[in-house]
C-alpha cells in the first residue's frame, strides 16, 4: 500500500533493489567519465568507455525495476 510520496517499505527497497544498487553504479561510472579528462594520463580508459558503461547498466537498471525480486515482499 502507498501512502504518502514512498511505498510503505522504501527503506527495504532501497537496501535490497537491484534496480537502486545499478542505479547507483551507473551514477559511479557517470562520474568517472566526468574525472576521467584529470586522470586520463593514468588510466589507459578510452574516451566514452564510463559513459557507455552507464548507459548499459541504466538499461539493466530499467529491467530490474520491471522484475519481481524474490528478496522484496510486496508492497
Amino acid at each position: 500500500m502507498k501512502r504518502g510520496l514512498f511505498v510503505d517499505n522504501w527503506r527495504e527497497v532501497l537496501a535490497k533493489a537491484w534496480s537502486i544498487r545499478l542505479m547507483a553504479a551507473a551514477g559511479l561510472f557517470s562520474g568517472l567519465e566526468v574525472a576521467l579528462p584529470l586522470i586520463g594520463d593514468r588510466l589507459p580508459v578510452p574516451a566514452g568507455a564510463f559513459a557507455a558503461l552507464s548507459g548499459l547498466v541504466v538499461a539493466a537498471a530499467s529491467i530490474a525495476r520491471l522484475l519481481a525480486q524474490s528478496n522484496l515482499p510486496e508492497a
